[in-house]
C-alpha cells in the first residue's frame, strides 16, 4: 500500500438527515484532514443526498476514514475513487463590470477560448459562466483578474463514476 498522498474523490450516500455534514466533517478535522472541496446534492433517488468530498491523503488513512464514516454516521454507502476512476467537473461563476465588455476585446477573447459563456449583461455588469476542470478555472480566474473581478464564486468537484457501481441498485431498492 502507497504512503504517498493521493487526491482522492469520496462519494458518500446517505438519507436527508439534519447534521450529518458536521458529523461527516468532523472524521476528517480529528484526522487534521483538510477537506479540500466538498459539494453536497440530491442523488439520483428521491430523498437520498450525495456528498462529493475531495482530500489528499495516503491511501490507508483514506480506507480508515471510510469505515469510520460507515461506522459513525448514518450513511447508506461511502465510497472513495482515485482520479482515474471518475469524470469530474467544477463550476464558476465571474461577475465583472460591463464596459470591459464592449472596451476590452480581449476579455471576449477569452471567454471564447476558454469555453465560457456569458449568462447575464446589464449595464452595471456581466456574468460569466465556466464548467470544466480545476486547471481550466484557475486559469480563467488568473486571466480576469487581471481586468478586475467584482464577484467570483466556485462550486466544489462533483463527479461520476466511469463504470456501473452498484449503489444504484442498492438505492433504488430503498424507494420500494
Amino acid at each position: 500500500m502507497s504512503t504517498e498522498n493521493k487526491q482522492f474523490t469520496i462519494s458518500i450516500y446517505t438519507e436527508n438527515n439534519i447534521g450529518l455534514l458536521n458529523r461527516i466533517s468532523a472524521i476528517f478535522q480529528r484526522r487534521h484532514i483538510n477537506i479540500e472541496s466538498l459539494n453536497t446534492s440530491p442523488s439520483e433517488i428521491d430523498s437520498v443526498s450525495r456528498f462529493t468530498i475531495v482530500v489528499n491523503i495516503t491511501e490507508s488513512q483514506m480506507k480508515k476514514i471510510q469505515g469510520q464514516i460507515e461506522k459513525q454516521v448514518e450513511v447508506i454507502k461511502a465510497f472513495y475513487h482515485t482520479e482515474e476512476e471518475i469524470i469530474y467537473q467544477e463550476s464558476c461563476i465571474f461577475k465583472m463590470r460591463s464596459n470591459l465588455l464592449f472596451d476590452e476585446r480581449q476579455i471576449q477573447n477569452i471567454i471564447k477560448e476558454s469555453n465560457a459563456r456569458i449568462v447575464t449583461v446589464n449595464r452595471d455588469f456581466f456574468v460569466i459562466e465556466k464548467s470544466g476542470r480545476k486547471e481550466e478555472i484557475d486559469l480563467l480566474h488568473r486571466e480576469l483578474t487581471v481586468f478586475g473581478i467584482m464577484q467570483f464564486t466556485r462550486s466544489g468537484r462533483i463527479a461520476v463514476t466511469k463504470d456501473e457501481m452498484k449503489i444504484s441498485s442498492m438505492l433504488k431498492a430503498l424507494q420500494h
